[in-house]
């Protein structure tokens, strides 16, 4: 959700164009708050008052209209409504037909259907089935100039007869075929398929459009390969002519626009492969009016004045379906086609890469993109005096484009796909339409007041209310709820709104959740304050509105210390160390999953990432994280309470860096605790600052080094060894205690020579005390010491670690002289 803190809410005309997801013909100049500019370069501060607007298409397009357009100026206005009308037992409405008698009839998929729906009836279903086929879908229904009815099914490229009055519902064999895709292709001379006629075909053949002529006689796009068929349906038993063929894969879309020889009227399609354009004369020459950049060609429309419309979809380079296996009821055998990309990508809602474009064709004019949107996939296109309709999916979304090269999203329908449109002929000047969808199969009534007037048969869908509402604001926290801003250029509408701490308002049918809608007085908001908002916009007849901000103010949470670590033993300092300082300590919290979407500041002492610190014995360096949920700036206080105390005593106040390092030498030895205090003061006056904290486990401070006691060592003693040679010995004792910690460990050093470990007696090293006896190797170098004369003596130097590494040592000189004593087990023998 985007929050945006304002001081103020005035418009001024941008000196440039600001891109969008959607783009028009031609660019248009937005009108926006001066206070939008100001976002993209000040951030918003976290404490008081903020705002939330909504003013520019993309923004509104996350709302819902009902009865309202929105305009891609970044305007509500009053727009057509769409009213469910049924929701059908299938998952496709493929194709919708408006017959003489005002029957509208449905080509569905999963299940195969013909149904007639009766908008003025309020029986219950409000459609009968007239027919049904194992094939996938019922791809086309069309009404001829007499009445009849004409269904086309797919894969087996098949169109059929079907009687509107009958009592039984139809099927294949009981339903008049009036054309056979296989036996077209047949009865093309070429012997080997007419030979082959009677087996089993396992090829699929499409048909994706079907209209008549003038002369009442029906044109069929096909597909696996493209091509147009003619049927003259008046004579009893019509024979199929091949009207045009090209070698495109498919021919997906069909329109007239009636300006050839005598008023007959050009056939203009739109193929899948290349992407082309044909304007077809009557006689059946073709010719390429466009090549679209995509390769396929969903939709095309000529408007009132001959602009053709052209829709494409698809990455031209190749097809980036696979071919899908489809189980024919018919033959009861699996074949293999390839679909469209925009069929398959309702058949399996997805989307394609770079949505769909709409192309304007002019006479003598270069092609005009007028349309593109990212992220949808056009299906139908229909043209009419205010402009041109669009459905879309895979968001269920209408569009119209003006005259003008402006636009706007008319409708949100409860399904994927847009994908059939079906104009009533008492309703079409004023742009009244019958919609089927697709995931799921329902049919939609579009239409304004003036349509819903013009059109006795659905009058009772249409409760001409034309509302807006906003997507959900998410404050963060429990917020109280302020004015309404609504820009000055706005007029005729009332303001609603509702209020929840659940982020959907319908949890279920009986449980809303949420607040009612309430009507803003004197754009004061009156809903109970909550985590989320919702407004609701009401537009009289004349109504515009240009952009909506909401005032709150969320209640004050909190600071959260997320972790707390305490490192003896290591000092941080913030600045680069130069080369040849101590070896360095890595302090990465143990679990960094644990502040997975905490945001930290970016500096390294602020954030979560491993820090650099120098090994230093006597100092102490404290971490933590620490978050706030409105965004408040921070000040941190540590505290420190040994062993055995009750009260924290203050360590450093006023910190804002989340590391700090201190002497831990200041401090006696033993065990403590720190605990760090955050606190949202910076952001907040004295009465509503809240603060929250968190204690570290007990550590130690040791700063004092071990003291060695009794250091004794006496003359050499002869030793038993297991391998030569084996020179006499020094036997050595001492013992070694620390106030604080455990004796790590101890070594000795013979005149200067290199230290060697020992282990205490006993061979644990693990109190305050230990106790060392050892003996000492006399080594060739020691005997040889420079300057001593004949009579030498030894040093013997000891030292003892505790567990910080605190270091104590001892000396102690042995003369050499006399013999060498008894020989003594070497059990002690340092290792």
């Amino acid at each position: 959700m985007n929050l945006r803190r304002y001081h103020c809410l005035s418009s001024f005309r941008l000196p440039f164009r600001l891109p969008s997801r959607l783009s028009g013909s031609r660019e248009l100049p937005l009108l926006l708050p001066v206070a939008l500019l100001l976002t993209v370069s000040v951030p918003a501060l976290a404490q008081g008052t903020r705002l939330w607007t909504q003013s520019r298409f993309d923004e509104f397009e996350k709302g819902t209209p009902q009865g309202v357009q929105i305009t891609s100026d970044g305007k509500l206005r009053n727009g057509p409504m769409a009213t469910e009308i049924v929701t059908t037992p299938s998952s496709f409405v493929w194709s919708v037909a408006i017959g003489k008698d005002g029957g509208t009839y449905l080509g569905t998929g999963s299940p195969a259907t013909v149904l007639r729906v009766d908008p003025d009836k309020a029986a219950d279903p409000r459609f009968k089935k007239l027919f049904e086929t194992k094939a996938v879908a019922v791809q086309v229904v069309r009404v001829g100039p007499d009445g009849t009815l004409y269904a086309a099914t797919i894969p087996d490229g098949k169109v059929y007869r079907v009687k509107t009055d009958a009592t039984k519902t139809l099927d294949e064999t009981t339903a008049d075929v009036v054309f056979d895709l296989s036996k077209a292709d047949s009865n093309e001379g070429d012997e080997a398929k007419s030979a082959d006629r009677n087996k089993t075909d396992s090829k699929a053949r499409y048909i994706w459009d079907m209209t008549f002529d003038a002369s009442g006689r029906l044109y069929i796009a096909t597909g696996g390969p493209g091509a147009v068929y003619r049927i003259d349906v008046s004579k009893p038993k019509p024979a199929a002519e091949a009207f045009f063929k090209t070698d495109e894969q498919h021919i997906r879309s069909l329109a007239w626009d009636r300006t050839g020889k005598d008023g007959a009227g050009n056939l203009i399609a739109g193929t899948d492969g290349s992407g082309l354009v044909y304007r077809i004369s009557p006689e059946g020459k073709g010719y390429v009016l466009f090549s679209a950049p995509r390769r396929e060609i969903t939709a095309v429309a000529v408007g009132a004045d001959g602009t053709i419309y052209a829709a494409d979809v698809g990455d031209k380079s190749h097809n980036p379906l696979p071919q899908l296996p489809v189980q024919s009821g018919g033959a009861g055998i699996t074949i293999s086609f390839v679909q469209p990309a925009s069929m398959q990508a309702a058949n399996a809602s997805t989307v394609l890469p770079e949505g769909s474009e709409i192309y304007a064709l002019k006479p003598d004019q270069a092609p005009r993109k007028a349309w593109s949107d990212k992220d949808a996939i056009v299906y139908q296109l229909a043209a009419t005096a205010n402009g041109l309709t669009v459905l879309t999916g895979n968001r269920g979304r209408i569009f119209t484009l003006r005259p003008d090269g402006g636009y706007s999203d008319v409708a949100h329908l409860e399904a994927q796909q847009a994908v059939a449109m079906g104009a009533i002929p008492q309703a079409q000047a004023a742009g009244g339409f019958l919609v089927g969808t697709a995931n799921t199969g329902k049919l939609y009534l579009l239409s304004t007041e003036e349509a819903g007037m013009a059109a006795a048969n659905t009058r009772r869908y249409a409760a001409y209310m034309h509302s807006y509402a906003s997507d959900v604001l998410d404050a963060g926290a429990m917020s109280r709820w302020g004015r309404v801003e609504v820009q000055p250029d706005s007029r005729g509408y009332e303001i609603w709104t509702r209020s929840g701490n659940v982020e959907q308002p319908a949890r279920s049918q009986k449980d809303w959740g949420w607040s009612d809608w309430q009507q803003a007085t004197g754009n004061k908001i009156t809903s109970p304050a909550g985590r989320y908002l919702q407004w609701k916009v009401v537009l009289a007849e004349g109504g515009v509105v240009s952009g909506v901000g909401v005032n709150y103010l969320p209640v004050n949470s909190a600071p959260v210390v997320d972790d707390l670590m305490v490192v003896p033993g290591a000092r941080f300092t913030p600045q680069t160390q130069p080369a040849g300082q101590p070896g360095a300590v890595t302090i990465a919290f143990p679990n960094p999953t644990a502040n997975a979407g905490v945001s930290f500041d970016g500096n390294a002492a602020n954030g979560t990432q491993p820090i650099q610190a120098q090994k230093d014995r006597t100092a102490v360096t404290v971490r933590w994280a620490a978050h706030d949920d409105d965004g408040d700036d921070l000040i941190f206080d540590l505290y420190l309470r040994g062993d055995g105390e009750t009260v924290w005593r203050p360590l450093k106040k006023g910190l804002t860096d989340k590391v700090y390092s201190f002497d831990g030498s200041a401090f006696p030895d033993g065990g403590y605790q720190i605990k760090v205090l955050a606190s949202d003061a910076p952001s907040h006056t004295p009465g509503s600052v809240l603060s929250g904290g968190m204690e570290s486990e007990r550590f130690e401070l040791d700063t004092t080094a071990p003291v060695i006691s009794g250091l004794k060592a006496d003359g050499l003693v002869s030793r038993k060894c297991k391998e030569l040679p084996c020179p006499p010995a020094f036997p050595v004792s001492f013992d070694a205690k620390d106030s604080a910690t455990a004796i790590s460990h101890a070594e000795y050093s013979l005149d200067a020579g290199p230290w060697q470990y020992v282990e205490p007696v006993g061979g644990l090293s693990d109190s305050k005390e230990e106790h060392y006896s050892f003996l000492v190797p006399l080594t060739a170098s020691s005997e040889n010491v420079p300057g001593a004369g004949s009579e030498v003596e030894h040093l013997i130097t000891v030292r003892a670690y505790d567990r910080h590494d605190n270091m104590g040592t001892a000396k102690v000189l042995v003369p050499a002289s006399g013999p060498a004593s008894s020989p003594v087990s070497s059990k002690a023998e340092a290792k």
